[in-house]
């Protein structure tokens, strides 16, 4: 029968840290900083610096990558040279002037080499963050007295993981809305502000987080278990070269043990169990910090009205961690019961499933992809060009030219006339003639024209058909074809007129949005969305209105009818975007699925089977597999394995899928640890187990009654169904 005795402590109860409060709105002012520049960072590379998409998503993972390294510094200097606080302090200066760096390139009046210090900013937020990354958590569990405050311990992790994922909704929301409503130094947008916000709250945290020294529980370093396996594992290596013949073992770890000790040596060799696991791991990451680069890349191409509201492209990377938080407990009473019963019950089967969810969700982006390809601009390949012709009087001309495939054809009045796939391989000039028979042009005396197309290979060129002081001419003009950057529509306005040279153009939608337009040139303006009226004589006078839709690209004629009565005809050179952004909420949906069973069982899974001494050790292995995914990133881009969005989305799905086989295979052959933790924990669910059997022996058998209180005892971590219990 089991007894259980109570011993009355006469001590007051430990008091909860009040330096707890300064390390936690120094980790939400923190990950506010870093989630905040990260979220508008692609756009910036690509709307400011001009990077196209590909040195976008190459510098995007360049500096994740570092990120995720640099936790392995950050936990040598602190353990091996400076302790937690000095770690965390000094770090934070460098991350502080890394945002800095940041904010101030995106001035424009300062005039500063904005890329260069975007770049020097990135690895100096590197550096900061990702060297501060295992020390804040662990600073906060120094400050507090084990075994007596265990209790309070966890409720400071969970105040902890609460900090880090409301610094990171609040910023992914917030920074887009800096970014794009909000309008400065002559701007449609506002990047500095978006960096500058972050970059505020940086120093905010150094001062919150100094403020606190007195009261902090400062620990010397105590040696770092990470340089310890490395010389372990140099001392085997180097000791079994010089000793293999004359004293040979039965594992090359085995070498160390006069050095090390056997019980080193026996946790190296656990360890590497679980590396060996790891090997496949990076691709999951691959996919997973896409979500930032690529797939905000896509999002850019979509149309993100909700009613009178509008989806920022960078604002749909806040669906995560709003998923994540709601996926937790659904997983845990819902999702997981229902996979043990068809067979995916250990955590290596739930991480593979994950896996296999993330690639799910890149065959999704693919079709999504493949449908916005309909939307995307036609470009020139190098040996071809392309040739529009613009129409601007109120005459149907007939041409006649000597390209192959267009040797005839008609441009209406006020219409237009594209050949998007001109052969300029063999000849880049064409002749021409045009006529037109309708009696008004004829009796104006501008009834022909001729003359030579000059295509250029790999552009666009465009000619206008105008008329001056009764006269017909062609007017050239370097075309584009490229949706903007940020999504927005791109307009050019051809004017045949005679008592006006400039227009007005005043957005309904927005107060503030208006634009002077100068007819005598043939510029093409990025403007907001939305509809337009156009005002001539110095916005006046209305002649006309005109919509503008996100992502679409258009040349518009106007035609001066009689004095002052005009004709405005809009041309689509691209569509907008017409797929809806919403149609990007399935594969978060699904990637978020995947990261839950994947990075939350990944995690629970390496912390349970790596020995005591190992723990730290394991974290910082798991950090590194998150750096090299977001290098793989890097090598499938610079590649340029396909040159289609949407196939290279296929690979990544491809590529995930294959390695989550090979990944089984290497699971197959793992061997779950058991410690004595997991033993007691199996015999009391066996109990458990043959009391649900027998319900009615519960009150009758006093070793049953005693046995049953000694289960309640247990927490529910202890008290989980391990893989052990199931063999």
């Amino acid at each position: 029968m089991v007894s259980t005795q109570f011993e009355v402590s006469n001590s007051p109860p430990v008091r909860y840290p009040k330096s707890i409060f300064f390390i936690i709105s120094n980790e939400f002012s923190e990950r506010f900083n870093y989630y905040g520049m990260r979220t508008v960072l692609a756009l910036y590379l690509t709307q400011k610096l001009n990077y196209d998409d590909d040195t976008a998503t190459v510098i995007y993972h360049v500096f994740t990558s570092l990120a995720y390294f640099f936790p392995l510094m950050g936990a040598i200097l602190a353990d091996s040279w400076l302790g937690k606080f000095k770690t965390i302090f000094y770090l934070s200066m460098v991350y502080c002037i890394g945002s800095t760096l940041i904010a101030l390139g995106a001035i424009p009046p300062l005039n500063l080499p904005a890329t260069a210090m975007t770049v020097l900013g990135l690895l100096f937020i590197a550096v900061g963050s990702g060297g501060i990354k295992p020390c804040v958590s662990a600073f906060g569990g120094d400050q507090f007295k084990l075994p007596e405050q265990a209790v309070q311990l966890a409720k400071f992790f969970s105040l902890f993981y609460f900090a880090i994922n409301a610094g990171s909704l609040i910023s992914t929301t917030l920074t887009p809305i800096l970014r794009e409503d909000v309008h400065c130094f002559d701007s449609p947008d506002c990047f500095s502000l978006a960096f500058g916000v972050p970059a505020v709250l940086m120093i905010f945290s150094i001062f919150v987080f100094v403020c606190g020294k007195s009261m902090y529980n400062i620990k010397k370093p105590a040696g770092n278990m990470v340089v310890l396996v490395f010389k372990c594992v140099t001392n085997a290596l180097s000791t079994r070269m010089k000793e293999r013949h004359s004293n040979p073992r039965e594992h090359w770890l085995d070498y160390a043990e006069t050095k090390y000790g056997r019980q080193i040596v026996s946790d190296i060799k656990s360890l590497m169990k679980i590396l060996i696991l790891y090997i496949p791991l990076p691709v999951f990451w691959a996919l997973f910090d896409q979500q930032g680069s690529r797939w905000t890349f896509q999002a850019t191409r979509m149309n993100g009205e909700i009613g009178a509201f509008t989806i920022k492209p960078d604002q749909m990377q806040v669906i995560n961690p709003l998923l994540i938080l709601a996926f937790i407990p659904f997983f845990e009473s819902l999702v997981y019961p229902v996979l043990e019963k068809v067979g995916i019950r250990t955590p290596l089967r739930k991480l593979s499933f994950g896996g296999i969810l993330a690639g799910a969700a890149f065959v999704l982006s693919g079709f999504v992809e493949i449908a916005l390809d309909k939307t995307n601009a036609v470009i020139p390949a190098a040996t071809e060009s392309q040739l529009r012709i613009f129409n601007g009087v109120p005459c149907d001309y007939h041409f006649k030219t000597d390209i192959p495939e267009y040797s005839q054809f008609t441009v209406q009045s006020l219409g237009a006339f594209e050949a998007v796939h001109v052969n300029t391989m063999q000849n880049t000039t064409f002749r021409f003639t045009a006529e037109t028979t309708e009696s008004f042009c004829v009796q104006a005396n501008i009834s022909t024209i001729s003359g030579t197309f000059y295509l250029n290979p790999g552009h666009a060129v465009s000619y206008f058909i105008s008329q001056k002081s009764n006269k017909t001419t062609l007017l050239e003009f370097a075309d584009s074809t490229e949706k903007d950057k940020r999504g927005l529509p791109r307009i050019r306005i051809l004017g045949n007129t005679k008592t006006t040279n400039n227009l007005t153009l005043k957005n309904n939608w927005i107060v503030d949005a208006h634009y002077n337009v100068s007819l005598e040139s043939f510029d093409q303006m990025t403007v907001a969305d939305g509809e337009y009226d156009v005002f001539s004589d110095n916005g006046t006078r209305r002649i006309g209105a005109l919509k503008l839709e996100l992502g679409g690209v258009y040349t518009v004629i106007l035609h001066e009818v009689l004095e002052n009565e005009f004709t405005l005809q809009r041309h689509i050179i691209t569509p907008p975007n017409s797929l809806h952004m919403l149609w990007l909420v399935p594969q978060y949906v699904v990637i978020t699925a995947g990261e839950v069973m994947f990075s939350i069982t990944g995690l629970q899974f390496s912390y349970s089977q790596a020995p005591e001494s190992m723990k730290s050790v394991i974290q910082a292995f798991w950090l590194l597999t998150v750096a090299i995914g977001n290098m793989l990133v890097v090598f499938i881009a610079e590649a340029k394995f396909v040159h289609s969005q949407s196939l290279e989305f296929f690979l990544f799905a491809t590529l995930m899928f294959l390695d989550m086989a090979f990944f089984m295979v290497l699971a197959a052959r793992y061997t779950y640890a058991e410690n004595e933790d997991d033993v007691e924990s199996c015999n009391v669910k066996k109990l458990d187990n043959r009391l649900d059997m027998n319900p009615s022996k519960l009150n009758q058998d006093p070793m049953v009654k005693g046995l049953e209180n000694a289960k309640s005892a247990y927490t529910n971590d202890a008290y989980e169904k391990t893989e052990s219990c199931e063999s």
